[in-house]
This record gives structure tokens, sequence and C-alpha cells, in this order.
């Protein structure tokens, strides 16, 4: 543990280039105006002995796996960053709830949380971050939300946390080429849901396909279709060279399962929420040999050294929860907002606006790889573009095993987000 502590305290000052973290206490002295503790301005979520962050997960919903290991990530963090003695003179604190993956009730709970809360650390799904973006914004509550469109960045109060839908969908298809798997001029399928999650994976597809010479065979469905056979019945017969899907993990079992019992055996590429390790033990089992995932943060089983630090403490520490890609994605998440933390701190500021001004100064933070390297600095473009590349491995930790390292595809170099602005 002590060793842990050293570490952490060294990561401290690596999170973000440039950031010069100076004693909290200093700095605030030489701050305009207090209002806490060292004069550091607060507002909400903040005491002169703690900081209070918000969790809006899904424990009981679609992707109740993938949001407890999330807050499980969240969780570790807390307890790393406060044995190594909190941030800016204050320990940290979790507020948690569940909203079920339901975007009713999340603005039920929403206005018994946001009082309590500096910020939100962990905000799961795209409908309900879609239902509460007006409160954020009027709130100025900066988020960190597990879901990665891109067409969520014209909000300012959203602190993406990697890369997004369209830009996985872009790196994994380059994958795809550069593996021989697909060339220019095919035919691809995309099967996605309706909505914004879905339509920002597609999104990729279509710009991939563009530079490429490609066709697209758009396949809509609904969060609550669960029988895929007519969908890749209707792909077969169109001739796909391969699959995309922006899908719930129970779609994706279903895909998988007619891709096989069709004889179709094409390779799929799925967004990072398409797959649950539960789905190993599914009657789709067999038939996930040729599923890959593209996601920003490293697969529960990568040999990251820091993914596997945090997977070895998770396994600790929860040996009960599941054990999936959420665990580093959850730590990676707050990492971010410890070095938005550590920032608003050094300028004195650990109000609202203090911590929106920090996350915008931000252009070169850091996680030991856990993501690529993460610019804040220019309006509504992706903070990152890179990915890596994980196959479905039933021997593997997590369920998936990682087949390339962050890249980022020249093709997703030269994308322009919906809403970026240089």
């Amino acid at each position: 543990m002590i060793d842990r502590r050293r570490r952490l305290a060294a990561l401290a000052g690596g999170l973000a280039a440039g950031l010069v973290l100076a004693a909290c206490g200093s700095t605030a002295d030489n701050a305009s105006s207090g209002g806490g503790a060292g004069g550091v301005k607060t507002d909400k979520g903040v005491t002169d002995t703690t900081i209070t962050l918000g969790v809006m997960t899904d424990r009981t919903g679609v992707f109740k796996n993938l949001g407890e290991a999330l807050t499980g990530g969240n969780e570790l963090w807390v307890k790393d960053v406060n044995a190594a003695g909190g941030i800016c003179g204050r320990q940290l604190a979790l507020e948690i709830v569940d909203h079920g993956y339901k975007a009713d009730t999340a603005k039920t709970l929403y206005p018994q949380l946001e009082p309590k809360v500096l910020g939100i650390t962990q905000l799961v799904g795209s409908p309900v971050l879609a239902a509460l973006k007006q409160n954020l914004i009027d709130d100025n509550v900066l988020t960190a939300p597990a879901s990665w469109s891109s067409e969520i960045l014209n909000n300012p109060n959203v602190m993406m946390i990697g890369t997004t839908y369209d830009l996985e969908i872009i790196d994994g298809l380059a994958y795809l080429q550069q593996q021989g798997m697909i060339a220019d001029g095919d035919t691809i399928g995309h099967i996605y849901i309706d909505g914004e999650y879905g339509g920002n994976g597609l999104r990729g597809s279509k710009y991939y396909a563009s530079k490429h010479g490609m066709t697209v065979q758009e396949a809509k469905i609904t969060s609550t279709d669960n029988d895929l056979a007519n969908i890749v019945t209707g792909l077969k017969g169109a001739g796909v060279k391969a699959i995309v899907l922006t899908t719930t993990p129970g779609q994706t079992a279903s895909a998988m399962a007619n891709n096989a019992a069709l004889g179709l055996n094409v390779p799929v590429l799925g967004n990072n929420p398409t797959f649950d390790p539960a789905l190993l033990q599914s009657p789709a089992a067999a038939s996930l040999d040729k599923l890959y995932v593209a996601a920003s943060s490293a697969p529960f089983s990568s040999p990251t050294p820091k993914a596997v630090e945090v997977a070895n403490d998770y396994k600790a520490t929860y040996p009960d929860k599941p054990k999936n890609a959420g665990a580093q994605a959850g730590y990676v998440e707050s990492l971010v907002w410890q070095a938005v933390l550590e920032k608003a701190c050094q300028n004195g500021d650990l109000t609202r606006a203090g911590v929106q001004t920090a996350l915008k100064s931000l252009t070169s933070v850091t996680t030991e790889n856990l993501v690529a390297p993460l610019d804040y600095s220019i309006p509504g473009a992706p903070p990152t573009r890179g990915v890596y590349i994980a196959k479905v491995d039933q021997n593997a930790e997590g369920g998936l095993t990682e087949v390339a390292p962050l890249f980022t595809a020249p093709d997703a170099q030269g994308y322009k987000a919906p809403h970026q602005q240089s």
C-alpha cells in the first residue's frame, strides 16, 4: 500500500502537461477572494474538509454490469486519493444514485443530488444525459458522462473521457481493413439503436465508408428489440463483408448468434457498450469469436501497467463485482476530475465556475495510458481520437483480449466532429 501511495503521489505531478502542482494552501493564500479553507473560493459540494462529487449510474437496468464496474473504479480512486492526503486539503466523497437507465427516474433524482455536489464524476447513458442536458447547463454542473456521443460536445458542461462513438467506429474499421478483413468498395452492415448512441456510431461508419468507396447497409432498431434474425438475414442478402454494432449487449448476442447460425460468419465490430462479459455465459457464447470491440479505455485484461494495477485492486476490493472495462474507465474518468480539481485548487477557485475554467485550460491530461492524452481546449472537439481494439476471448478476465494498443487511424485524425469549432 505504501508503494501505491507513492505512485499515486507521483501521478499527481503528471496528470496534466504544464500543470504546476504547487501546494494549494500557498496558491489559495494569494487568491483575491476567499470563502473556504486556505482562502480557496467554494460554493456547492465543497466544505473546508470535503469535496463531494456525484455519481448517476445504472445498477438495475440494461447496463447494470457496466455501471457497477464504473462505480467501483470511481470508489477506488476516492480511496487512493484520500489515502494520499486528498486534494486541496480536503477529502473526497461520492454521492451515488441509481437511475436504472431510465431518463424519467434520473429527472427525479437529479434535484435531490445537485445541491450536494460540485460536479458529477459518472453519468451513465445517452438518454439520461439528453434528459438532463438543460439542467446541467442551468446549474453549471461539470459532468463526466459514461456516454460517448460526439453530438453532446456542444454542451459546455460535458467533460468527455476518451473519444466518441463515431471515432471508435472509424478507428475500428481501419483496424479491420489493416488486418485484411474488409477492403475498399465492400458493403458493410450497421445495426444501430435509434437515438443519439446508435446514430453517432452510424455517423462513424458512413464517414469511413465515404473515404473508402464502401456502401453502408443500415439497420435501425429500438432499444427493446431482442431478436435480430431477420435483420442479419437481410444483411447476408446484401452481401456484407462485416457488421458494425451500436447496440445493447443483449442485442449483440442475438446478432452474433445469427451471424453464425446463418453461415454469414463475417467479422463484427462493436462500440464500447455493446459487449458485456456476461454474454460468455449466454447461449450465444460460442458465436462471439468474431466480435471486436473499439473503446477509448483499456480492456479489463489489458497488459498496460496502470490497467493491471487498477484491475488487481478492483478484484481485491470487489471480488463479487462484474469484471469488465468499466473498472478502468471509472478510474480514469476520476483521474481526469483529479487533474481539474488540482488545477482549480492552484487557481484558488473550487467553485463550479472555477472547475469549468480549470478544465478549459488543460491541453494534455495524461493517465498512464488508460486513455490517450486528453485536450480540453478546443470547443466541440473530442478530447482524443485514440482507441484500443479488443477481441472476445473466453479465457481472458473481462472477456476481452487487447489486440491493438492505443492508436489513431489516419481517417480518424482527419475527421471533424459535428460541433468542432476548429
